[in-house]
């Protein structure tokens, strides 16, 4: 019977072996092919992280020499060295930081991107004494933080933050029409404000040359003046329309112009989707006769744009008044009464908005 079973149990225990070989070669490959999707950088893990490492890695014996990657193998002897020596070591030299000031470390670091010096001088700055800026560094490093400041030049959505109350975009919408020379395409600039989203849109043109763009960016800066908003940069497509004679009625005023790469529309999306919502809601449901139909659709939509149109995009509330007037209180306790709710319709009904009777 001996004889039977033993050859079948070592052939049951190869293939156990060959599976769990199998499924360790798959492994590491698999992270080999995740570590170079990885920038090159050193990876800081925090003193957990190590002695999980450790934890496996000592249970694998010689074997972990050719299995680990995610540092060399003399750093994970080192760890091991460093481990064994505290179990036996007398603690000497200054008393740990306090964990709360470990965690105000963590947060300044995640909320600035600052390195471990400017770091230090926040906290002298709110009197946290006896820390040095050496310890700074191992509690950034220990949280697997970079200790150096972030570098770079920051993502778009933080740019856009920083701009966004002198940040305009820019760009052209059409429609065809029909005049008595027959169907035409006709032309007009619209200008959005990121910050307060209202938008300045310019009568229509069958032809943009030079002199109309340079007539359309002055009444545009002579607008915002009266609105009593400010402009720094102005964003555009790469359109041939935007001529030298436009640049230089905003460079001149020194603000600045910045033109969006080619086959990037997220960069200008605030005109992008101004320009969709205006296709979408208004032009797009009429046919239309001559330019002087094109300008009163518009003018139309972007008075209900203004004062009427809620806006997901800033929580679903209404666009800020011109001067910095206040928004209405849209926040109303008493009871509602259906006889209190009025409809105003613009544009043939095609634009609605409905209020509370007085």
């Amino acid at each position: 019977m001996r004889e039977i079973f033993q050859p079948l149990l070592f052939l049951l225990a190869r293939s156990s072996e060959e599976e769990l070989r199998r499924q360790n070669e798959f492994l590491k490959a698999e992270n080999e092919l995740l570590r170079k999707r990885v920038p090159k950088k050193r990876i800081f893990l925090n003193q957990e992280e190590r002695e999980r490492l450790m934890k496996l890695g000592l249970a694998m014996g010689p074997a972990i020499r050719h299995a680990i990657t995610i540092v060399d193998y003399s750093t994970f002897r080192r760890w091991v060295k460093k481990s064994d020596n505290k179990a036996t070591a007398t603690k000497v030299g200054r008393p740990r930081i306090a964990q709360v000031i470990r965690e105000l470390v963590v947060q300044i670091a995640n909320e600035t991107g600052w390195g471990y010096s400017r770091i230090l001088g926040e906290l002298r700055k709110l009197h946290v004494g006896r820390i040095s800026r050496q310890t700074v560094k191992n509690i950034l490093v220990e949280n697997g933080l970079e200790p150096g400041p972030k570098r770079g030049r920051g993502s778009w959505g933080e740019f856009l933050k920083l701009h966004a109350d002198t940040l305009w975009q820019c760009d052209f919408f059409s429609k065809r029409i029909w005049t008595m020379e027959g169907p035409r395409q006709v032309f007009a600039l619209a200008f959005i404000h990121v910050a307060t989203r209202r938008v300045f849109v310019s009568p229509s043109t069958l032809s943009a040359n030079g002199e109309w763009m340079k007539q359309q960016a002055t009444a545009f800066l002579e607008h915002i003046q009266s609105e009593q908003l400010e402009c720094s940069i102005v964003m555009r497509d790469l359109d041939n329309a935007f001529s030298e004679n436009f640049n230089s009625v905003f460079t001149d005023r020194g603000i600045a112009i910045k033109p969006v790469g080619p086959c990037a529309p997220n960069l200008n999306a605030f005109a992008e989707r101004w320009i969709q919502s205006i296709q979408q809601e208004a032009l797009d449901h009429f046919i239309i006769f001559g330019q002087q139909h094109f300008d009163h659709i518009v003018r139309e939509y972007v008075k209900f744009y203004h004062e009427c149109r809620p806006h997901q995009g800033i929580g679903n509330v209404l666009l800020p008044k011109p001067r910095g007037e206040p928004v209405d209180d849209l926040v109303d306790k008493t009871p509602i009464q259906l006889s209190e709710i009025k409809c105003e319709r613009r544009l043939s009904g095609l634009l609605k908005h409905y209020y509370r009777a007085a």
